[in-house]
């Protein structure tokens, strides 16, 4: 098992890794959830049943590294920069498109709070269904 922190993701492997993303079941835990550590377990189960072998930490710095790149190129083209690319782009946009975006109140004493709407989730919560 040829998984050390430095290998880098096969083309096939982010594939899987978006198939098992793409579950809607599997977004809506993932979104808005900060002790997701139990999500990212369950993925790495499910991308070795799809023959990935890869430990829940890889597959969650992939998960961050994807979303990061898919927002910098998503923001360049909003920004009419359309020569900023990346592989996944139109993937990852099905995945993401549908996230509630987070709004910011301004509140009476000038500052801003940040409020989201989403379905009830508990941040407590490790373990996926």
């Amino acid at each position: 098992m040829e998984s050390g922190a430095g290998k880098h993701w096969t083309e096939e492997e982010v594939k899987a890794l978006l198939s098992v993303w793409s579950e809607k079941n599997i977004r809506k835990q993932l979104h808005g959830t900060l002790r997701n550590k139990g999500i990212f377990i369950y993925i790495a189960k499910r991308l070795q049943e799809l023959g990935v072998c890869r430990d829940w930490k890889q597959c969650r710095a992939k998960y961050k590294n994807l979303k990061y790149e898919y927002r910098t190129v998503k923001y360049a083209h909003n920004s009419g920069d359309v020569t900023k690319t990346m592989k996944f782009f139109h993937d990852l946009d099905a995945i993401l498109r549908y996230e509630p975006v987070t709004q910011l109140a301004a509140e009476e004493n000038g500052r801003c709070s940040a409020t989201e709407t989403q379905p009830n989730t508990s941040p407590t919560t490790e373990s996926p269904q």
